[in-house]
């Protein structure tokens, strides 16, 4: 792990979550899930869970490294950084993270397949094996025309209940979560490719064939999962060295 450049404030255990969510944002240029500046990715502060770590707003995710990550308190307040965060990224993953206190990450994408799906009236469809192993973590989030007012918060938060690890917000994208950035990471790469392959089997015009419940659930709880950390602990590492070799400024 790189020197921290930052004052003694950050503790070694926030700047591993600093390097692993600007990791994240990078990831999402390497995978395609960017969206000009937009979408959002946080992750709340090691032993501060009233904090968490988000881009500022008019960063790319290229541009994100560990350093400049903002934090920014759950009632809004900017507690470090010198700009401010999106305004409806604070809406969301305030509300989500206030919500379920299992949960440490959450990663939101405005993806051109993931927009695909959340606008199809029966949501993700058991077409594949990337699909199989989320569709039991996914909830359903209808479009809100306003994205400050306390009703939609009120929404979130009864929409994500506990078990679930991915929201198809309709008409809007992706959001997906975990204990870690690893398991976020799992969860939004397997319902982005989901989504993918769910596209191009529509756009065929073939008869898709539907995996039965008991493969989708075989499947999602296999090796213990969610229980227990997913593959996304495996696979992270790899994901890791790939930046490394590619945009390693990440750390900085």
């Amino acid at each position: 792990m790189r020197t921290n450049p930052l004052s003694a404030d950050i503790s070694p255990e926030e700047w591993q979550v600093r390097t692993d969510l600007a990791a994240l944002h990078r990831l999402y240029v390497h995978f395609g899930f960017t969206d000009l500046i937009y979408t959002h990715i946080t992750a709340r502060v090691p032993g501060e869970p009233d904090h968490y770590l988000i881009k500022a707003d008019e960063l790319l995710m290229e541009e994100v490294t560990a350093s400049n990550l903002l934090k920014v308190a759950l009632d809004g307040t900017l507690v470090s950084g010198g700009y401010p965060p999106n305004l409806a990224g604070h809406l969301i993953h305030s509300t989500v993270l206030q919500a379920r206190p299992d949960l440490h990450v959450l990663a939101h994408t405005h993806s051109r397949c993931g927009a695909a799906v959340a606008a199809m009236k029966d949501g993700l469809l058991p077409l594949s094996q990337f699909a199989n192993m989320v569709i039991p973590a996914v909830s359903y989030h209808p479009y809100q025309d306003v994205t400050t007012a306390e009703a939609e918060c009120a929404a979130l938060a009864r929409d994500f209940p506990d078990g679930k690890y991915v929201m198809v917000m309709q008409n809007h994208g992706l959001l997906a979560a975990g204990r870690s950035v690893a398991e976020c990471f799992y969860y939004l790469y397997f319902t982005e490719m989901a989504c993918k392959i769910q596209v191009d089997v529509l756009a065929s015009g073939q008869d898709p064939i539907l995996c039965s419940d008991s493969i989708v659930q075989g499947l999602y709880t296999y090796k213990g999962a969610p229980e227990v950390p997913p593959t996304g602990v495996r696979v992270w590492p790899a994901m890791l060295r790939l930046l490394d070799r590619k945009m390693p400024d990440y750390k900085d």
